[in-house]
């Protein structure tokens, strides 16, 4: 029986890290997209910004995904924010961008 619990225990850290770790760095891309396209100036000057808010979202990303209560929470929430930056990203860039 304790067997069970700690192979249950180890799988939901595991899963949770991969949230953070691979969660973490889909969402800080999504969010670099998102905000180069709503940064005015140059291309670069905005990619440089947004990269660099970007390590700030990340680490807001693994702290999140280690404080909701269950690890499908952490996934379904990690998802969702960065499918949500994705689309709002793609939108601009069809309607031209915001700069």
């Amino acid at each position: 029986m304790q067997q069970d619990s700690n192979s249950r225990y180890r799988r939901m850290v595991f899963s949770r890290v991969m949230a953070a770790v691979l969660g973490g760095y889909a969402l800080s891309s999504a969010f670099i997209i998102l905000l180069a396209e709503l940064i005015p100036g140059t291309l670069a000057d905005a990619v440089l910004t947004a990269t660099l808010f970007s390590f700030a979202i990340y680490t807001a990303a693994i702290i999140w995904v280690f404080s909701v209560r269950t690890a499908t929470l952490a996934w379904g929430g990690m998802l969702f924010v960065t499918a949500l930056c994705y689309g709002a990203a793609q939108l601009l860039k069809m309607l031209g961008g915001a700069a």
